[in-house]
């Protein structure tokens, strides 16, 4: 769970198991006995879970605490522009049509502006990156040896891991069928985020 501290995270696991058992959520004792830590402390740990919108405390009255689900809360989601597909495989030619929208749930999103791209083909498939993944991508023009980015190079919009060499870059595939791609001549439209994938 990003933005959250190891204790914040059990925390809040324990705030769901205790719902989904008991129907109804732990007093602030509840959660410090469970913890083995001050009432205080417990209620430190919910204060910042509210801060971070995963959850609502209301007031001071006992077994107040409503967890917030992304799904939910309008508010914690962000509406990014869908703009087609990204290769996985041999660079498609790059369509940048309009094909819709998708919400993310804003806590996954660290930056101000992303797009969103079907990927298609299994080159990336050592990466965890699979044909029919909607990548999430972070608008950037520069990237760090490692990253996984799209880019444009010849018209066309690939996906691949970015390495800067001496005299040239190198776009290596994520599986051993598919050779790197060489060019001097790139444009980086961004890095890779995040991914959601459908299971049907």
């Amino acid at each position: 769970m990003k933005g959250l501290t190891k204790r914040q995270e059990a925390v809040l696991e324990f705030i769901k198991g205790f719902i989904k058992q008991k129907k109804y959520p732990p007093t602030l004792r509840e959660i410090a006995a469970h913890f083995k830590i001050s009432v205080k402390a417990s209620h430190d740990h919910l204060r910042a879970l509210a801060k971070k919108n995963y959850l609502k405390m209301h007031g001071h009255f006992s077994r107040s605490i409503e967890l917030i689900s992304p799904t939910d809360d309008p508010e914690s989601l962000v509406t990014i522009p869908l703009l087609g597909s990204v290769a996985a495989g041999k660079p498609l030619f790059a369509v940048e049509n309009l094909e819709g929208e998708v919400k993310i749930p804003k806590n996954y999103l660290k930056n101000d502006k992303y797009f969103a791209l079907h990927v298609r083909g299994d080159s990336m498939q050592e990466a965890g990156i699979l044909d029919g993944d909607l990548a999430i991508i972070a608008c950037q023009e520069h990237a760090q040896n490692g990253d996984i980015v799209v880019a444009v190079l010849d018209e066309a919009v690939t996906l691949k891991r970015f390495y800067r060499e001496k005299n040239r870059i190198m776009l290596k595939a994520e599986n051993k069928n598919f050779a790197p791609i060489y060019t001097q001549n790139i444009k980086i439209l961004g890095r890779l985020e995040c991914l959601i994938r459908k299971y049907v």
